[in-house]
């Protein structure tokens, strides 16, 4: 149905650079004819707390990853209901923009915005519209600022930017069609992500397996001493972290820049960057030119890097190895890189550290329960217990734990692809389908009434990932 889709009739030139030509019937408007600035507080700040994510719009905060402390109290905050707009006025830019469908309060560094009764425009068409790529466009030039990650998006600068309007039937169907579809997508995803949860379950028996009992079978065991461990074989030594390293390097905190590094910049990691014991480079964030490097600092490949503090409990202490680089970085204060002594093999302290048995001590060591709270004391990592062979046999474990790894991680990394270009393709088809590239008003007539999982049809599928929230959000204080 989808690849069936054709453009419009007709069109007319719109006079801008990221719209192009639009259907002849459609009309462009300024955001401040169609909606109004609103700003109604809290009185007791006992409503539900929301927040903007980049992946999902407006969304109760217990369903997000949210980086911040807690506020004492929420009086004064802004309130915000059903189809209300609301705008993180610092990350407009980078997606933090949607129509909410919670009734709640948000942070009063949030803009919240209603369609004006007169407006011929649907809530759920400007979420769909707001959030799309080419009017990031309009979003990025009215964000003003020194520093990209502290451009903001002032009402006015909002409210002068032009909105596409098609007739009202036209809106409803674009929100329908696109209801439908993101479904099917979003159902997709899912299951692929399911499948790479049951590959890396798999991963983690093989590794424990490996990592606690070598690869004899008939190997004679003995009491390691540690609940978490069990028992290992009886020629192995079982040791405290602090006994296999010379030290353990931390970065630092310094201001970034929402961009990757070039040939000419530095970079400094992003706490994500070891998620789920895979290295990613790009999960940083350019250093401001002049910013001083510490060569005690800079990364190196081959280095171990250990998640010290992140948003998600789930993803703090995990460890990954740095296989190559392409671009300058530095360590972050959110990130710990130990320097094994030689006796060590790295290869296998890092499949242990992404063993049953260290993520165990890890959730035993993490303090608080939220935010920034999540967090790796160096003090509970150095005293953590490793079991851990000669030399020689810690290698061939190595080896060939790589050896059997190497077609699920190929398997998982195929997947990640794969769930990455349904989401390339998400954001171009519903870019297409709100500027009028693509006219679905025939394909809406023959969606079925129900979604394909029995549930009426809503104007948006909230897609919930592992992964860190992608929108910074403001550190809360006492209003």
């Amino acid at each position: 149905m989808i690849s069936e889709l054709k453009p419009y009739p007709n069109y007319k030139n719109s006079g801008l650079p990221w719209l192009g030509k639009m259907p002849v019937q459609w009309s462009l408007k300024r955001g401040k004819s169609i909606l109004e600035r609103i700003d109604k507080r809290s009185t007791t700040g006992g409503e539900e707390l929301l927040t903007v994510s980049s992946a999902k719009g407006v969304v109760p905060r217990r369903n997000a990853t949210v980086t911040m402390f807690k506020a004492k109290t929420y009086r004064g905050y802004k309130l915000c209901w059903p189809g209300d707009l609301a705008i993180n006025s610092l990350w407009a830019w980078g997606g933090g923009l949607g129509v909410s469908r919670y009734h709640g309060i948000i942070s009063t560094a949030y803009g919240v915005y209603r369609v004006r009764s007169t407006a011929p425009i649907i809530p759920p068409f400007v979420h769909e519209f707001v959030r799309s790529s080419p009017f990031n466009w309009e979003l990025h030039v009215r964000s003003k600022g020194i520093w990209i990650s502290r451009l903001q998006l002032t009402d006015g600068a909002f409210l002068d930017a032009p909105f596409v309007l098609p007739p009202p039937d036209e809106q409803a169907a674009i929100v329908r069609f696109l209801d439908h579809a993101n479904g099917k997508i979003e159902r997709a995803i899912r299951a692929k992500r399911k499948l790479v949860a049951l590959l890396n379950e798999q991963k983690q028996a093989i590794i424990h397996r490996a990592v606690t009992r070598g690869l004899d079978p008939a190997v004679k065991l003995k009491p390691s001493g540690i609940p978490w461990l069990g028992d290992v074989p009886e020629h192995w030594q079982v040791r405290r972290f602090k006994t296999l390293v010379c030290r353990i390097d931390q970065g630092v905190s310094p201001l970034a820049e929402g961009f990757l590094a070039d040939g000419t910049s530095w970079g400094v990691l992003k706490a994500g960057c070891v998620n789920h014991g895979v290295f990613r480079e790009t999960e940083h964030k350019r250093l401001a030119k002049g910013f001083e490097i510490d060569p005690a600092i800079i990364v190196w490949a081959g280095d171990v890097l250990i998640s010290r503090a992140c948003g998600s409990p789930k993803l703090v202490g995990s460890v990954g190895r740095v296989p190559s680089l392409s671009y300058r970085l530095i360590l972050s204060d959110k990130t710990f890189r130990p320097i094994f002594h030689q006796f060590v093999d790295v290869d296998f302290a890092v499949y242990a550290m992404n063993s049953r048995y260290y993520r165990d001590q890890v959730e035993q060591a993490i303090s608080g329960a939220e935010g920034l709270a999540n967090n790796l004391p160096i003090s509970s990592l150095r005293s953590f217990t490793f079991a851990l062979p000669p030399a020689a046999e810690a290698r061939r474990i190595a080896v060939q734990l790589q050896e059997i790894l190497h077609q699920s991680n190929t398997s998982i990394t195929r997947i990640e692809r794969e769930i990455a270009l349904l989401r390339e393709y998400r954001t171009t088809l519903t870019a297409d389908v709100v500027t009028g590239k693509l006219d679905v008003r025939a394909a809406v007539k023959h969606l079925p009434a129900e979604s394909d999982d029995g549930r009426p049809p809503t104007w948006e599928e909230e897609e919930q990932d592992t992964a860190e929230t992608a929108v910074p959000q403001e550190e809360e204080t006492d209003e």
